[in-house]
């Protein structure tokens, strides 16, 4: 299969399902898609919750696209790349309708980003995470925000640092990226299904306002992501990850 976003309705649950055949990574084209989805579905009237996940049995979401990182050559062209990141960021503060998270597999850099700005995440066992960008000469300055949201400082301070080890499902569920894991994928769509078929039939107007109070001293983040984008970008074009992800790739 190539790569895909696609929006599905029923019952009221908005379901959008991204697909990469490189373990679910995500270049320009895939979250564009994914930022401009996540818009239509908030302004869908039929969909009263919606669902984040990823197709496959593999990793949730891989994380930064290397093949695109190696075709980087200028600042804008990094800037804007990274700006994707931000784009989907936003489009999942923007919406006005609550978002899970379903998390059945690995999750690398920006799909932490991705959980990080669900509203609530449901995980498998198997969804340990990793926050790798400093060990290829980059860093997750993007999705720092909503990450050290969920999670804290310190805890985000230990993901990017220690950028090489993964952690259990269970470290992301204690330090609250996820609010609950299960045993089995099985287990876990039972989860999701219960829980957006009750949210389903909660008030709309009580769900958007609960977001917004959520997102609550979050209103300068379109502005800091497009700046962290930039820095990020600049980094993109260094020697050190030019070359680290051409060995890692050979």
């Amino acid at each position: 299969m190539s790569e895909f976003v696609h929006l599905s309705v029923d019952n009221n649950i908005g379901t959008i399902e991204f697909y990469h055949p490189k373990s679910n990574s995500l270049p320009k084209t895939l979250l564009h898609k994914l930022a401009e989805t996540i818009t239509k579905a908030g302004a869908n009237q039929d969909v009263k919750v919606i669902v984040i996940k990823s197709s496959g049995e593999g990793a949730f979401c891989a994380g930064a696209s290397f093949d695109e990182l190696l075709t980087i050559e200028d600042l804008e062209h990094g800037k804007k790349f990274f700006s994707g990141f931000g784009k989907v960021i936003i489009a999942m503060k923007k919406c006005p309708k609550l978002i899970i998270s379903r998390v059945h597999g690995k999750t690398v850099g920006g799909g932490v980003g991705i959980v990080a700005a669900s509203d609530y995440a449901l995980a498998s066992e198997n969804a340990s995470i990793k926050l790798s960008e400093l060990s290829i000469g980059i860093g997750p300055f993007v999705i720092a925000p909503v990450v050290e949201r969920k999670i804290g400082v310190s805890a985000l301070s230990s993901l990017s640092i220690n950028a090489t080890e993964w952690r259990e499902a269970d470290w992301a569920y204690q330090k609250g990226l996820y609010n609950d894991i299960f045993p089995s994928v099985t287990e876990l769509d039972e989860a999701v299904i219960r829980l957006s078929e009750k949210l389903s039939g909660y008030n709309p107007r009580a769900m958007q306002k609960l977001k917004q109070t959520l997102w609550t001293g979050t209103d300068n983040m379109e502005t800091l992501l497009e700046s962290r984008a930039e820095v990020t970008g600049r980094l993109a074009l260094s020697t050190f990850t030019k070359n680290f992800i051409k060995k890692f790739k050979s």
